[in-house]
């Protein structure tokens, strides 16, 4: 697209916006303070680095072998940096434990450190990019279908000290970027079938979680994860929505809502307004869930763009952290990275475009049918020039042309792999 028919369109988006009192160049500063946490193993398929030949395990599976995926570190981060590079603004990494350095070397789960990640601290002070981080209970011969809840005290007590070796390892990564790094506990452990011990493997994982959060630390942020089931893991999922809202409101620390993780009919953006009531942060795992947490692309659907939307609304802006967890082997990975960033964007964006003071006001004074009225005409407003001024502000490609970017990537690299 010519640089001048971008501007063009834009002023006239800036226009329309002002008449409904919205300063779309505030918007666009806004939109550069919007960092999204991108998730390493969408490059690789949950791969991770460790020497072993096991598969993908914990409720848990990627579909599709698109060639070229990332085979180790190097090609990881060369594959991530390119999908930055056609993503506006600047935006974190999240990594998974399983993505550590190991020099070729088994090392296992409870004996991981920050010697095994120093490398990632320094590629990341080196291109500007903030860590977050993830213990990985999965794909490990003492996975099962329990872990911090497993009966067996010695497999429980494996997951605790790696759990709490992950904590200190995004201790050093916090202090290290001068920024806390943010690490979630998600763990699979269910069962497949009709369960009678329910309250014994809660009580377990509870047990568990408080030894791993005993200690206190400055450049660190927790958050904890539910899910409603896995794969092979039906029945039972010991730590549900109700054990990790209890648990996080309890210790006053950070939730994590992924929006496939729930009923498919239930609504992630409602969840807002009330954890937030009683828990300090949220952080989102945003993907696509069809029929099941299936781990699609994140696009510009309505849930997503209910989701923003609420948090825009409940001016919670500054209490939100915003991740990506989604992974699709069918197709070009790092067109996945562009498509499912750019759409988060897309509809932060759209949700700060929101004339949301008119409309509050339409609801105080009890006008519905200017309320609604108004929601429905802001679907037509000329959101999509903002964005693509937002692209030509962050040099990157604007509008479908990045397309052709990732196709002579893939030309000249992932397809020599």
């Amino acid at each position: 697209m010519k640089e001048e028919s971008i501007k063009k369109a834009y002023e006239i988006a800036r226009e329309r916006y002002a008449a409904l009192g919205v300063d779309t160049d505030k918007v666009l500063d806004q939109m550069q303070d919007f960092h999204l946490s991108m998730h390493c193993w969408q490059a690789d398929d949950v791969a991770g680095f460790e020497p072993h030949d096991g598969g993908l395990t914990g409720g848990i599976q990627v579909n599709g072998n698109y060639p070229g995926k990332a085979r180790n570190i190097d090609e990881l981060r060369s594959d991530i940096l390119y999908a930055m590079s056609l993503i506006p603004g600047k935006h974190r990494l999240n990594l998974h434990e399983i993505y550590g350095e190991f020099g070729g070397k088994y090392v296992d789960r409870n004996e991981c450190s920050i010697e095994h990640f120093q490398g990632w601290i320094d590629w990341g002070k080196a291109n500007g990019i903030k860590l977050d981080f993830n213990s990985t209970s999965f794909s490990h011969p003492k996975s099962g279908d329990l872990s911090l809840s497993n009966p067996d005290k010695g497999i429980r007590d494996f997951w605790i000290e790696h759990s709490k070796r992950c904590r200190a390892i995004s201790q050093a990564i916090g202090e290290a970027q001068q920024d806390p790094c943010i690490m979630n506990t998600w763990v699979h452990d269910g069962s497949k079938d009709i369960t009678v011990n329910r309250y014994m493997y809660r009580e377990l994982l509870k047990d568990s979680l408080d030894q791993i959060f005993e200690k206190k630390y400055d450049w660190m942020k927790d958050c904890v994860e539910s899910k409603v089931f896995g794969i092979g893991l039906e029945s039972y999922t010991v730590g549900s929505n109700d054990f990790y809202t209890a648990y996080a409101s309890k210790r006053d620390m950070m939730i994590t809502l992924d929006t496939g993780h729930f009923h498919p009919t239930e609504s992630v953006a409602d969840k807002v307004s009330s954890m937030l009531l009683f828990v300090p942060e949220l952080m989102l795992h945003v993907s696509r869930p069809i029929r099941w947490d299936s781990d699609h692309v994140t696009i510009m659907d309505d849930p997503t763009l209910d989701l923003f939307s609420e948090i825009v609304r409940a001016g919670a802006l500054n209490r939100v952290h915003y991740g990506l967890d989604y992974f699709d082997g069918t197709l070009n990975r790092i067109g996945a990275y562009v498509i499912g960033s750019r759409a988060a964007q897309k509809c932060m964006l759209r949700a700060l475009l929101e004339p949301t003071d008119t409309l509050r006001r339409y609801e105080l004074n009890d006008q519905k049918f200017q309320r609604l009225g108004l929601l429905e005409e802001c679907k037509n407003l000329p959101w999509n020039a903002v964005y693509d001024m937002f692209c030509l502000k962050n040099n990157v490609p604007v509008g479908e042309s990045y397309i052709a970017s990732v196709e002579q990537y893939e030309k000249e690299v992932t397809s020599k792999r």
